[in-house]
């Protein structure tokens, strides 16, 4: 469910080397991927690591840290505290680090917590199915997988984790796109459809017409999971089911995974149970709390 120098002589050396005296000579010649964006970059992130350590500090301090002039930094800072990662104190030309910094690590930490709790319910899922078992979210336009559980089945579709689907070829895909606000759902869509307002075929089983595909996220809303069969590619089917958060968003997609002659017919039909039961186990994990007739 994603970028030198010869380091060989040109003679031999004679001799010892001699002795190393001043400055360094200025590097010249730097290779095309040292931009100045970069190293403003570099310096940006020094900076929130300069505050991490110090509390706060004032810009002729972090100036001369950098070995930059402070306009260097006063402009550096202002581009941090106008993303809400720094803030000015009142006492004007001293900075420190802001709740935007909270709230990154709060998402990073937010992911790690659902690895953990979903994991050991994951590996039990994949046991008793003998399928793949993948933790997906929603990572802009796509999907990412967090996690991954394997059966001990002797054919394995693919090593998922850490890699990028499209939403609507994929069960997960489908089930995190089921419930989002109408507007953002709008606005996925929009940039997702080519020219002619199609979506990516990527087999001829894959719903590339709007219409239809809003249809399939209502049936999603309806029976409360995603199915996608030969969809992102033949011979792969996979079940999807939600985890939900406090207020019952959700938050990540739970799936099963196999090859399609062997997740068909009824088999098909006796994962969906505990793979349901599983999502709601992670979700209750996640402080959510089910109330009647919530899917």
């Amino acid at each position: 469910m994603t970028p030198d120098v010869d380091p060989h002589f040109s003679s031999p050396i004679t001799g010892a080397p001699p002795a190393i005296t001043g400055a360094p000579p200025a590097i010249t010649g730097a290779p095309p991927a040292i931009t100045g964006a970069v190293q403003s970059v570099d310096r940006a992130l020094t900076i929130l690591e300069m505050l991490a350590a110090h509390g706060d500090l004032g810009v002729t301090e972090m100036a001369k840290t950098l070995a930059v002039h402070k306009s260097t930094v006063s402009r550096l800072v202002s581009t941090l505290e106008e993303h809400g990662l720094v803030e000015q104190l009142s006492d004007r030309g001293r900075y420190q680090l802001s709740l935007g910094i909270v709230r990154l690590a709060g998402a990073a930490r937010g992911r790690l917590d659902l690895v953990n709790e979903s994991r050991t319910v994951s590996q039990t899922l994949a046991a008793e199915t003998g399928e793949t078992v993948n933790l997906v979210v929603l990572s802009g336009h796509e999907t990412l997988y967090l996690d991954q559980a394997s059966s001990t089945s002797a054919l394995q579709i693919h090593n998922w984790l850490g890699k990028r689907n499209p939403l609507h070829a994929t069960a997960n895909g489908r089930l995190l796109l089921a419930w989002l606000p109408a507007d953002d759902l709008a606005h996925i869509l929009g940039e997702t459809v080519d020219a002619e307002g199609r979506l990516a075929a990527f087999t001829p089983a894959t719903v590339t017409d709007p219409t239809e595909f809003a249809v399939a996220l209502a049936t999603v809303r309806t029976d409360g999971y995603a199915v996608a069969v030969d969809e992102l590619e033949q011979g792969l089917t996979a079940i999807a089911a939600p985890i939900r958060g406090m207020g019952g968003t959700v938050i990540a997609s739970l799936s099963v995974s196999g090859p399609s002659f062997r997740l068909t017919g009824d088999r098909l039909k006796t994962t969906i149970a505990p793979l349901l039961a599983a999502a709601a186990q992670v979700s209750t994990r996640m402080s959510y709390h089910s109330f009647m007739g919530q899917k």
